[in-house]
């Protein structure tokens, strides 16, 4: 019997798997493969802590429950290790056997301290004499509490043995006589993690910092004999959720959950395998498995190689692909009367972000605009967004920002430049209690004549210039009179006490976008027959929501044609008969991060496209604010329209997910071209550019009042 549904955990490791996939095609550009290998690791550091430090506590609390795929917490354990071993192996042996040779044909070559010559020895010997010393605390291991390790912190362990006849304070401080001499140094964070060396032949050759550390490092144990050596790294849980009726003190119990990540218990190891002696120690000391231990050759964190960068000589990495300004936006002037006329869709980073700075900016220094208000969750460091809120606060208009705390890594971040907008004058708002407000949304109020003029911006990704460069999302600008007074009423929601009143084309979590969805779908079925079958196609982060996902059965066996594009998580089972044979599942992982969240429904040939900050999770549509909007434009529509319609063209990035779980090339008939999302996207929006710089400047007339 086929389940109805795949488990959580597993599918997202198959999505890394499909991350792991980019970085093993040799037609892909070296540094931009080791790229993606360094992306395996950044991702299971934060499923490590996230998902299985949450298996881990069911299994505790309740080790017999089954999940909704029938699992119970030890057998998803268990899979998760065997699965995750096995990607790991493929991932480091691609990077020793594959990546590394490919660089060293280019002349960059990576030098084991073992093989270091004559100069190279006394250079590295220099150098952790001089900048790494001072920087190093070895700590012992047989003091009466075991000293913390910090969390996703790459160590140095040494295994000591006294040198006969030498009497130092060890014979006054050696602790325990049953326990072995062990000592750690943190790898220092705040120099290079690889360290170039003399060249001989013309070759750039580099080690790294952590081995250097290891082969010096008995210069930090000045009467002993370094026996053996391991190089690790801990990842702790982060599963922590803070006191929702800590009330004025709200912050402070953030920050203590801040605290609390860096000394919680350990979910898994990553370390090399030169010494299972201090291996089982810290094993024992830290309660972890077998299954816990992830071994490696050599390299810890394939992460610490993309300083390679720095010398790319543009061969090694993906081909520059600029950001449009879109030209259907003047570069100079404000966009209010262009948003009187229509609504402008943006699509980042293929056309560039600076039209949402220059909205925000433009309204922050403008005299007619009384009010800005938004949602941030999260923001890039020295944010010109954050700056452009102050000065507006500065300027004398009322600014409200809705601040999410709880958006989790980012909530130390958070907090300082919430304390730096409060101290500009910026009424901040903390979130919701129980809920974590997930909305894109900024809205500003001006002053027009003799009336107040309002003007929105929505999203489906981040306010952050700086991950739009790298993640592709879809937003609009709008001055809809619909649209901007659900969003006044929105906000009068999240910042007060109004009671949700009827929205005419905003849908908001977790009170009205879940039956929403499952209205349009239900809706697409009543519509939809044999001579004309409906059609749902979506695009989304994660597919898990048990509702959703049997509406989308029941939408199946009716017949509606049901098309997704789901980037990771994805607990649908597709292609089994009499539940699901009319449902199929792509995705795609290429160099920009998919993260538009696009809904599309058929309606009987009066076709509807949504937006919106939420996938199809139950944490997105029960347990936080999020918001869905329609794309009413007519022009817009089309935009988006064959935006979605070219993500499941694609032959060359996208994957089919099977019944059975695993993931396969898209079929493809012998004569097809290749067809790559991206790279079409891309080219659509460069043609856009140059029609528009070498055509005529469109000029806007607006009637104004005399």
């Amino acid at each position: 019997m086929e389940p109805r549904f795949f488990n959580r955990e597993l599918s997202w490791i198959e999505f890394n798997g499909r991350v792991l996939h980019q970085a093993l095609r040799r037609d892909q550009p070296l540094l931009e493969r080791l790229q993606f290998l360094s992306i395996v690791t950044s991702n299971y550091d934060e499923f490590f802590q996230v998902r299985v430090a949450s298996v881990k506590r069911m299994h505790m609390a309740n080790p017999h429950t089954l999940d909704i795929s029938g699992l119970t917490p030890e057998m998803v354990l268990k899979q998760i290790s065997a699965r995750s071993h096995q990607i790991m192996r493929i991932q480091h042996d691609c990077l020793n056997n594959d990546l590394l040779p490919e660089f060293a044909k280019r002349d960059i070559c990576y030098v084991k301290p073992a093989d270091f010559n004559a100069a190279q020895s006394d250079y590295a010997l220099n150098f952790f004499m001089n900048d790494v010393y001072p920087l190093l605390t070895p700590l012992r291991t047989d003091t009466e509490v075991f000293p913390n390790i910090t969390n996703l912190a790459t160590y140095a362990a040494f295994l000591l043995k006294p040198i006969a006849g030498i009497r130092n304070a060890n014979e006054i401080l050696k602790g325990s006589e049953d326990s072995p001499r062990i000592s750690f140094v943190q790898i220092p964070n705040g120099l290079s993690q690889v360290i170039w060396l003399p060249g001989e032949n013309g070759k750039k050759q580099f080690a790294l910092l952590e081995e250097i550390i290891v082969r010096y490092g008995t210069q930090l144990f000045a009467g002993f004999e370094v026996e053996e050596t391991l190089l690790f790294k801990i990842a702790r849980d982060a599963d922590f959720a803070v006191d929702e009726d800590s009330g004025s003190n709200f912050v402070d119990a953030m920050e203590q959950v801040l605290v609390q990540r860096q000394s919680s218990f350990p979910v898994q190891m990553t370390c090399n395998q030169t010494s299972e002696k201090i291996l089982e120690f810290l094993k024992e000391k830290l309660e972890l498995t077998e299954d816990d231990v992830y071994r490696v050759d050599d390299i810890i964190n394939p992460g610490v190689l993309m300083e390679l960068r720095e010398i790319d000589d543009g061969k090694m990495s993906f081909p520059e692909w600029e950001h449009f300004y879109p030209a259907s936006l003047p570069q100079e002037e404000p966009y209010w009367d262009i948003l009187k006329q229509r609504d402008i869709v943006l699509h980042v980073p293929y056309e560039s972000y600076d039209p949402v700075i220059k909205f925000i900016s433009d309204a922050a220094d403008d005299p007619s605009v009384l009010a800005i208000k938004m949602t941030l969750y999260r923001t890039g460091k020295d944010s010109p967004i954050v700056a452009a809120l102050e000065r507006a606060a500065r300027n004398g208009k009322q600014v409200v920002v809705l601040v999410e705390l709880k958006a989790r890594f980012d909530e130390e971040r958070n907090i300082a430049w919430a304390n730096q907008l409060e101290n500009a004058g910026v009424t901040v708002i903390y979130g919701l209690k129980n809920l974590k407000v997930h909305a894109k949304i900024i809205m500003v109020m001006r002053r027009e004549n003799d009336t107040v003029r309002r003007y929105a911006h929505l999203a489906t990704g981040n306010y952050n210039p700086k991950t739009a460069k790298l993640y592709s999302d879809l937003s609009i600008f709008t001055g809809n009179s619909e649209i901007v007074n659900d969003a006044t009423l929105f906000f009068n929601l999240v910042t007060g006490y109004s009671t949700l009143q009827s929205m005419k084309q905003l849908d908001m979590a977790p009170v009205t976008l879940k039956a929403k969805l499952l209205s349009m779908i239900q809706r697409e079925i009543d519509r939809s027959d044999p001579e004309h079958p409906g059609l749902i196609m979506a695009k989304m982060n994660a597919l898990t929501h048990e509702e959703v996902i049997e509406a989308l059965y029941k939408a199946s066996q009716a017949g509606v044609k049901v098309l997704l594009n789901v980037r990771g998580v994805c607990m649908l089972v597709p292609g089994v008969p009499g539940l699901s044979e009319n449902i199929k599942v792509i995705s795609i992982v290429d160099r920009y991060l998919e993260h538009s969240r696009i809904f599309y429904f058929q309606n009987g040939g009066s076709d509807e496209i949504y937006l919106a900050s939420a996938d199809w999770m139950s944490r997105n549509l029960d347990r936080r604010i999020e918001l869905m909007f329609p794309i009413i434009d007519e022009q817009a529509f089309d935009e988006v329209k064959e935006v979605l319609e070219v993500y499941f063209k694609d032959n060359v990035n996208a994957l089919e997910l099977k019944e059975h779980g695993g993931w396969c090339g898209i079929p493809r008939n012998k004569d097809d071209e290749d067809f790559r999302a991206q790279e079409t996207l891309y080219k659509k929006y460069k043609h856009l550019n140059d029609t528009a710089s070498k055509g005529t400047k469109i000029e806007f007339e607006v009637r104004r009042k005399d």
